[in-house]
């Protein structure tokens, strides 16, 4: 029996849950009130996903189809797996897109598949869909595109001139785990296309010699995301994994989600998901490695079997495995020594640097900045004081530690 469409659109979009790389940051503005069309990437509306600045960003997230060729132990749409299918057709996912956008129910587009047939063909469905969107339909919000594995580079360029954001997932941190839950997919594969498509990017950023002008391709840059979990492999792996692609592919994000059984699934796979809180060290400890200067050895290098610690964020672990680097006077150290102080971010870090021209500072003028004096008093010095005795103390530790808490029976 046919289904409704809106059957297939709860089908798919429950099936979309699963990825999680659909943030909408790092794109160009664009709104369609200055030049006519439809859509905008900066208004606001039902929330989705998050812009660094807070924002909330509404995405229509949906699956072109949970049809798969692909048999990876780990998903729930897998060829043996007997969820129940549905699929879109092109112009269904156009039309609900526009009268989603129509009804202020979303700001953008969120568009993955399962492979139907083969990569080209799946590959060539979606780009199908962005360019309706963009050429015919004049469509300027937020479009984030899953490319497939094994797609030509064609395609993949194609879809590059019409998408904000390209993703490609590489799924597990090694090979060996990609080899043993997803045989059909290549990694070097993965990872050729990764390279040819921050090629494009680098040239499409580079002004033209007779317009000066950069051309418009993926402005939000390429994305791929990890299964945490899955195949045994520990935090520093995960880490290691996620600094090559960073370093080697220009990546704007490495997105973690926790594994998260399956019916019938691999008996090779656990059989519980990991805690959520792993995934939210790993997102902090990936923040440390980009925008604070930590080396990846060093988030992890204390941690027993290579696991982030749970109790305690990797900046705080770090600093209380390397209590000779503190106190850091804040009157006179470098940036780069404070933004290792746990409590100070980036923005507070600017602000402290900023102030110090004009006076020396005490705590009272650090809590005046919005700092937790009591997060970063046992690690600075500052005017009128010293943490001596407080960083020495055996049980700092327990200070941080989050209290017991007395379960409810009820």
């Amino acid at each position: 029996m046919k289904k409704s469409l809106t059957e297939r659109l709860a089908i798919l979009s429950d099936a979309a849950k699963y990825d999680a790389s659909c943030a909408s940051s790092g794109t160009v503005k664009r709104d369609s009130r200055a030049s006519g069309g439809l859509g905008s990437t900066e208004g606001s509306g039902i929330c989705h996903a998050y812009a660094p600045d807070g924002r909330c960003i509404s995405l229509l997230k949906i699956l072109l189809t949970n049809f798969c060729i692909y048999d990876c132990a780990y998903c729930v749409n897998r060829s043996s797996s007997n969820v129940e299918r549905a699929r879109f057709t092109p112009e269904e996912v156009i039309w609900l897109t526009l009268e989603f956008y129509r009804r202020n129910y979303i700001e953008g587009l969120f568009l993955s598949s399962g492979i139907i047939r083969s990569s080209d063909y799946t590959m060539e469905e979606m780009v199908r869909i962005v360019r309706e969107l963009r050429v015919t339909h004049n469509f300027r919000g937020y479009i984030h595109l899953k490319s497939i594995p094994e797609a030509s580079p064609r395609l993949i360029e194609e879809a590059g001139l019409h998408a904000d954001r390209l993703s490609l997932n590489i799924e597990l941190p090694t090979d060996n785990g990609i080899t043993r839950f997803a045989p059909e997919k290549k990694p070097a594969n993965i990872r050729r296309s990764m390279g040819d498509l921050r090629l494009k990017i680098e040239a499409a950023s580079e002004p033209t010699l007779r317009t000066k002008k950069r051309q418009r391709f993926v402005p939000a840059g390429q994305s791929t995301q990890m299964i945490v979990g899955a195949d045994g492999a520990n935090d520093a792996t995960i880490l290691a994994t996620s600094g090559r692609l960073y370093s080697s592919y220009g990546l704007k994000r490495v997105y973690y989600s926790a594994f998260s059984p399956i019916p019938d699934s691999s008996k090779n796979l656990p059989l519980i998901k990991p805690p959520l809180m792993r995934e939210h060290r790993l997102y902090q400890a990936d923040w440390l490695y980009r925008f604070y200067g930590f080396g990846i050895d060093e988030i992890t290098a204390n941690q027993a079997g290579g696991m982030l610690d749970l109790t305690l964020d990797p900046k705080l672990a770090w600093a209380l495995a390397n209590r000779a680097e503190f106190p850091v006077d804040i009157n006179r150290a470098e940036r780069e020594r404070l933004l290792r102080v746990p409590g100070l971010g980036t923005k507070t870090v600017k602000a402290i640097v900023s102030a110090r021209r004009f006076r020396r500072l005490r705590l009272d003028d650090l809590q005046r900045l919005g700092i937790s004096i009591k997060k970063v008093q046992s690690f600075i010095s500052a005017e009128g004081w010293s943490p001596r005795r407080l960083i020495e103390r055996p049980d700092l530790r327990a200070m941080f530690e989050p209290q017991p808490e007395q379960l409810s029976l009820l």
